[in-house]
């Protein structure tokens, strides 16, 4: 396996990113333009639904963006903690925090013997991180360094507020597209055709309008998959950048896959925040297919690039496959 550095993981990973999620805006303002032009038969009006369309996405943005965090960390039952009730906790992040040159965020506890944890916030000024009982009692210093470094790079590399934009423009996807299909169905394309005559171009752009209708919001799901896997990549490497300390993350990543607990708080609408994802293999809520985080062992196997070790031999990779 050739050797590389987290410079070069990193620039790929947010390169990948950011053209995905420009990929999400695009096919939002697409099928808006196809809706407009197939209905109404004017460029004109394919512009002003796809102004329309990018506007809904923006405004829910919006809403998010600034109440988004404290109402993940209720729903997560995260109580937060100080110094005193945390010392050794509070000095790792405080560590990581001055490694990333990012302000001290305010630090959660979680009361869930599964370890893990997530970070949130809209930007570094305004971040929080949170942490299970279960992380604190099963992970070495060394370890826990590796986790809050990967979750401080999430803040460093504002990836929450970019998550957020793809998540809410994917939202806006299938919010539309349900729209459309609805009018369909009741025969409100028919009847905007009929008012002008139903001109071939339009009927053209009407049955594509229907065809993205149905693929973008699946399309965009994806699409949201591949960034967040791209963005867990680059933390991880950010992580390494932060500790200078490979090991301590992949022991941490090898550690937290192999442990059987069920992390109660988490759900899959905060799934994708998490170090590691916290719906195992064998409960009912998961899902291979839908999964918003790499496979462990293509994580380890990518940090043992930077290291320069073997990957993973195939025993190993399949039992930690099935632990996860």
């Amino acid at each position: 396996m050739a050797r590389t550095t987290f410079y070069d993981q990193a620039s790929a990973n947010r390169r990948n990113s950011f053209l995905m999620a420009a990929f999400v805006v695009a096919l939002l303002g697409l099928l808006g333009f196809a809706i407009g032009y197939g209905v109404f038969g004017e460029p004109a009006a394919g512009a002003g639904t796809t102004g329309v369309a990018l506007a809904i996405g923006g405004l829910s943005a919006a809403g998010t963006f600034f109440a988004g965090d404290k109402l993940v960390l209720a729903v997560s039952g995260a109580k937060r903690v100080d110094e005193q009730a945390a010392p050794q906790l509070m000095n790792v992040v405080r560590e990581m925090a001055i490694a990333a040159n990012v302000p001290m965020p305010a630090v959660y506890l979680i009361d869930d013997t599964a370890p893990n944890a997530f970070a949130t916030g809209r930007d570094p000024q305004h971040a929080s991180i949170a942490i299970t009982t279960g992380l604190l009692q099963k992970l070495d210093r060394e370890e826990l360094q590796g986790v809050i470094g990967h979750e401080l790079a999430h803040v460093r590399n504002l990836d929450i507020r970019f998550t957020l934009v793809v998540g809410v423009m994917v939202g806006a996807i299938a919010m539309l597209a349900d729209f459309f299909l609805r009018f369909t169905f009741w025969g409100g394309g028919r009847r905007g055709r009929s008012r002008d005559g139903g001109g071939g171009a339009q009927m053209i752009v009407f049955v594509i309008a229907i065809v993205l209708a149905i693929l973008a919001p699946i399309i965009a799901r994806f699409i949201q998959l591949a960034v967040s896997r791209q963005r867990e990549y680059l933390a991880d490497a950010s992580a390494i950048e932060l500790t200078r300390n490979p090991y301590g993350l992949e022991r941490a990543l090898a550690k937290i896959s192999g442990d059987a607990e069920v992390l109660e708080a988490a759900n899959r609408g905060t799934q994708h925040m998490y170090f590691t994802n916290p719906i195992k293999k064998f409960e009912e809520r998961s899902s291979n297919l839908w999964s918003t985080h790499p496979q462990i062992v293509d994580r380890i196997n990518r940090i043992r690039q930077l290291t320069g070790d073997p990957p993973l031999s195939a025993p190993e990779a399949a039992t930690m496959a099935g632990l996860e």
